[in-house]
């Protein structure tokens, strides 16, 4: 009988313990977005000082992705013996949310150990990193998508009704930026030679991704293009920019990647919070 109280008690602590690790990663989420003025500010000063001295800034970054798809649009058009009046609208939309999807992946890595020093210094909530690192990535996207009304008037491509859940979409792809950087975060600062396997593995998930090719151009195997996570997160933009219906399974795809990483990352979170300033000395 006594050791059933025993285990009993041990269970309503340890799930007392749960409950109190979730309130406090719930207030570390609210309290870093109250403080948006800071985050906003730091993501500004991020890019600033990474174009200090540049004389057209930001807009660097569009020049140089409308210089490679430029240059590999007309390339991969003949290589694929597609139209380049249709390839590179096509192209242009894939690469911009190819960047900024790799870009809050890559980078997410770095979110803590990146923030080291603050961390040990300030006692600020940890998800100020976070909000701080999506913000930097959605103004780089921003000074990128200044491309696609060049490109789309140029070679007359008309985006259908469907443009109206653009917003909904940016949403749900910040909101999976979110999860993936706490993640992500977490994980490199306790495995440091994580950083590294993800930019490789970021890499060759780019070449076997729909991004400067269809999944058409699978045959057969279209279907697993389409089921691709990367592939859904850029088809519920680029599809209706393009004119066209989006992929079966995208939206069902990046609702369900975006409730499952959410839920599991903020358990991860919750667990192993107290233990970040550790991992980052």
């Amino acid at each position: 009988m006594s050791d059933t109280v025993i285990d009993t008690f041990q269970r309503s602590e340890t799930s007392s313990l749960a409950w109190s690790r979730s309130l406090l990663a719930l207030k570390d989420l609210g309290d870093g977005w109250r403080r948006s003025w800071l985050w906003l500010a730091l993501a500004r000063q991020d890019i600033r000082l990474k174009y200090r001295g540049s004389l057209l800034g930001p807009l660097w970054l569009t020049i140089s992705t409308g210089i490679m798809i430029g240059s590999m649009g007309f390339l991969y058009a003949k290589i694929f013996n597609s139209d380049p009046a249709t390839y590179l609208p096509f192209l242009t939309v894939g690469m911009v949310m190819w960047n900024f999807i790799a870009g809050l992946i890559t980078e997410g890595c770095m979110t803590f150990t990146g923030a080291g020093n603050v961390v040990h210094a300030v006692p600020l909530p940890y998800s100020i990193h976070v909000y701080r690192l999506i913000t930097r990535n959605v103004i780089v996207l921003a000074h990128n998508v200044l491309i696609f009304p060049v490109v789309l008037s140029l070679f007359k491509v008309v985006p259908n009704a469907d443009v109206l859940l653009i917003p909904i979409a940016l949403v749900l792809l910040i909101i999976n930026g979110v999860w993936l950087s706490f993640l992500f975060g977490m994980i490199s600062a306790r495995f440091r030679d994580v950083p590294p396997i993800v930019a490789s593995f970021v890499q060759v998930v780019f070449f076997v991704t729909p991004v400067f090719f269809t999944p058409g151009a699978l045959g057969r195997w279209a279907f697993v293009g389409q089921l691709n996570p990367f592939f859904a997160a850029i088809d519920i933009v680029r599809a209706p920019i393009m004119g066209q219906p989006f992929a079966p399974y995208s939206w069902s795809i990046v609702l369900c990647v975006t409730v499952l990483g959410s839920l599991g990352t903020f358990l991860v979170f919750a667990r192993f919070r107290s233990r970040i300033p550790f991992w980052v000395s």
